[in-house]
């Protein structure tokens, strides 16, 4: 019995809406691992991130660790309190960076193992950390209650 225009219609519908979620679905999958806003020097390690494979990095800049060098050059340590991860950057810090605060770097890692950031982002008041930091900070079960019983998002108080 030969399909009517209507249903011939219909299933033509029906089978571009399946193509559609079908290619949305493998486009999600193959984007599943870089859905992420930064990974953490542990998560760097764990993944085994390639060099030249840009990223975000974030976590803690580590207390001692930033090296002014000549022009605007500078390296630091950025750490999740359970591995680190030499960063070196060239240009101009936000104002509010420093040891023991909350930041997110851009770039890639160089075959070296040291990550080059084209852009660094640090926290913007007092009261910020960045939420991803926040929580890969509690999972690793370094977070620390404020006085007042809140939790704390002030980066002085790791």
């Amino acid at each position: 019995m030969p399909m009517t225009r209507k249903q011939k219609r219909t299933s033509m519908i029906l089978a571009g809406l399946a193509a559609l979620a079908a290619a949305a679905g493998l486009i999600l999958y193959a984007l599943s691992d870089t859905i992420v806003f930064f990974y953490t020097p542990s998560e760097v390690a764990e993944k085994s991130v390639q060099p030249g494979v840009r990223f975000r990095l974030g976590g803690l800049v580590e207390e001692g660790s930033i090296e002014k060098l000549a022009g605007s050059r500078i390296n630091f340590v950025v750490t999740d309190t359970d591995k680190t991860l030499k960063v070196s950057y060239k240009g101009v810090l936000p104002d509010l960076f420093r040891e023991g605060q909350g930041v997110v770097a851009e770039g890639k890692i160089e075959r070296s193992g040291t990550f080059v950031a084209d852009t660094i982002l640090a926290k913007h008041d007092e009261n910020y950390m960045p939420r991803e930091v926040a929580d890969a900070l509690k999972k690793k079960g370094q977070w620390k209650e404020g006085k007042d019983g809140k939790d704390s998002k002030d980066g002085n108080t790791y």
